[in-house]
């Protein structure tokens, strides 16, 4: 048996309830989970699980080849066959969907606009950064893809997943932008997230429904990695 990964395919369930199925010091794996382990330079969930009037904060979470493990902090963790409620930070989470999104809208213009592939990323919550290889880069280059970014966001362009097998995924054009294919080679239906008539990639992370909820991104720093190799940061506004 393996862990339903609820947070796949409806990133706004923000709790279930579901069973013990795995115990290993301080880690549980569960039937069901709206947990997401993180990866892809999206952080994990954390969250809570209760049961039988006990609370155990969730700490991290990863996940393996059959389980999503949830680490407790706490008491001795639920035993296995144990029904429990998880409950996510909810809070965090639309915070990281957001910004996820926000940064495949900057992927997207960086790429159709400029040419530019990324080389690196990673997010916390209302902020998040990506590394492209470009060239004839400029601050005034970042600042004027944050203002593309924010014209798309009032655009209200619904954000879809779906998966495909993994070689019609792979005959679609653009879809990889990172320099190194990081969908691993067992993996035999490929995750999308689409921004409709923007962008298609393929992804493992949380989002928001419409790119209107990304609300207003703004440019927070930008920094150069070597001679082509730049990072921009941006952030949530208010």
């Amino acid at each position: 048996m393996q862990t339903e990964q609820l947070y796949a395919f409806n990133s706004y369930l923000k709790e279930c309830t579901t069973t013990v199925l795995a115990v290993t010091g301080n880690e549980v794996a569960l039937s069901e989970t709206v947990f997401y382990p993180g990866g892809g330079g999206q952080p994990c969930d954390i969250g809570s699980l209760q049961a039988e009037g006990r609370t155990w904060p969730v700490t991290a979470v990863r996940k393996d080849e059959q389980y999503v493990w949830h680490t407790l902090a706490g008491d001795e963790p639920p035993a296995v066959g144990t029904s429990v409620q998880g409950r996510l930070d909810w809070e965090r989470r639309y915070l990281l969907m957001r910004t996820h999104t926000a940064l495949h809208m900057l992927s997207a213009i960086a790429f159709a606009d400029y040419g530019a592939n990324v080389t690196g990323g990673n997010m916390d919550p209302g902020e998040g950064r990506l590394d492209f290889e470009i060239q004839n880069f400029t601050p005034e280059l970042a600042q004027e893809m944050g203002g593309k970014i924010n014209r798309e966001v009032v655009q209200a362009r619904p954000v879809k997943v779906y998966q495909l097998p993994r070689d019609t995924a792979f005959a679609l054009p653009d879809l990889i932008r990172t320099k190194t294919n990081l969908v691993p080679e067992g993996v035999s239906q490929v995750r999308i997230v689409e921004i409709v008539e923007l962008d298609r990639q393929a992804d493992g992370g949380t989002h928001v429904g419409n790119t209107e909820e990304v609300g207003e991104v703004v440019l927070v720093k930008t920094r150069s990695k070597g001679a082509t190799n730049k990072r921009i940061i941006i952030g949530l506004g208010s």
